[in-house]
């Protein structure tokens, strides 16, 4: 079969489960799920995947939430990710409903062709994104042994080559104080919400001497039970992103002495956790790009490059993966630009016509880029002496 016969037929099964497709997107809208509780997504996307006729993995890698499906026999190994997950409060406000059905949809229908042309696809079920570093834990487990090139497709506010998407470490700390009354006997309390206060204010200060491409934002988890009570105890949570694993480690040590600073001058004490895994910067394969960029003008979209974009800035565990794997992490719009991800309004999109138009689009670019793979080798060539060029060191 020649590549362009093969495409087609892919965007028709892809076209084939259109309504079925779209449906699961909404449902997974309906029923957000917090990292590690997306049991509601894990049966659904494995129920869909198993009555396609794929064989499915559950709870795997060690994650009662991550699944695995499989198909094909020989050729090229490429990994589709899904991502199912969902943020407190504001729902799938990042869109990993259309990530999950998009990546649903292009595995079933590359799936569907794996035997007659010879590749081979894993439909990876990856739960916690949003900061529980699914995707790491996995890859600990082997989820990307064997693999060839590993991709996923993320809604936004454009058509996108690429996310800037740059390392993360995320810390819990926490300030101890004594309690006092605070009218009869402040001079006996030591404040520990005067110490996070000082911390915050310090790391406020911080933000003015450190590169444009690192980001500091943190909230207060305990501040306090009453104002009558010196607080005896108070805690925060903050993310410290910078470009790279390697540029983020001293941005962390200034980040940790900026907060024991407010420590010491409240005469407080502070510990700190770090959350493991940390996030590397994703470093998208340009063989990959190219090739989906192709297919994803064949859906009619013309993909951005990221840099002619201000304000694409994020973290994603898809980083680590891209360190292991040739991988890409394209971006598909769902709402204006001027919609922030992370926002009840971006919620509201993810469920919407151009949502769902996401979700096949995305579904058949994702797909026809697998066929590239599986009928060029030349391509797989490229895409692996880029990762070890890049990698070298």
């Amino acid at each position: 079969m020649d590549l362009a016969t093969a495409k087609r037929r892919v965007v028709e099964e892809v076209d084939r489960r259109a309504d079925l497709l779209v449906d699961a997107s909404h449902q997974l809208h309906d029923h957000p799920e917090l990292a590690f509780e997306e049991h509601f997504a894990h049966e659904l996307l494995t129920g869909i995947l198993e009555a396609d006729g794929l064989p499915v993995e559950r709870h795997a890698y060690g994650l009662e939430t991550a699944f695995a499906a499989r198909s094909g026999r020989e050729g090229p190994n490429v990994a589709v990710l899904c991502e199912y997950d969902a943020l407190p409060g504001v729902g799938h406000a990042c869109g990993h409903n259309i990530i999950g059905t998009a990546g649903l949809g292009a595995g079933l229908a590359a799936a569907a062709l794996a035997d007659e042309l010879g590749g081979r696809v894993v439909v990876l079920g990856t739960p916690a994104e949003e900061g529980g570093g699914g995707k790491v834990l996995m890859a600990d487990q082997g989820a990307f042994e064997g693999v060839d090139a590993a991709m996923m497709v993320h809604p936004a506010g454009g058509d996108l080559m690429a996310m800037n998407a740059i390392a993360i470490q995320q810390v819990f700390v926490d300030y101890e104080g004594e309690a006092a009354h605070a009218a009869a006997y402040p001079h006996r309390g030591r404040n520990a919400l005067d110490a996070a206060v000082l911390g915050y204010v310090n790391v406020a200060a911080l933000r003015q001497h450190i590169r444009p491409n690192e980001r500091v934002h943190g909230v207060f988890l305990d501040a306090g039970d009453k104002p009558n009570i010196v607080p005896k105890h108070a805690s925060a949570h903050w993310y410290v992103r910078s470009a790279s694993l390697r540029t983020l480690e001293p941005l962390k040590a200034r980040v940790l002495a900026c907060l024991q600073a407010g420590a010491d001058a409240a005469g407080c004490t502070m510990t700190a956790r770090w959350e493991e895994p940390a996030y590397a910067d994703m470093a998208d394969n340009a063989t990959l790009v190219e090739l989906y960029t192709e297919n994803a003008a064949a859906t009619g979209r013309t993909l951005l490059d990221p840099a002619e974009v201000p304000g694409v800035v994020g973290s994603t565990d898809m980083g680590n993966v891209s360190h292991l794997v040739p991988s890409i992490h394209p971006m598909i719009a769902v709402s204006p630009p001027n919609v922030s991800i992370h926002s009840p309004d971006f919620t509201a999109y993810a469920a919407s016509d151009a949502g769902d138009r996401a979700v096949l689009d995305g579904a058949k670019a994702l797909a026809m880029t697998v066929i590239d793979l599986w009928l060029r080798p030349d391509k797989v060539e490229a895409a692996r002496a880029e990762f070890a060029a890049a990698h070298a060191d």
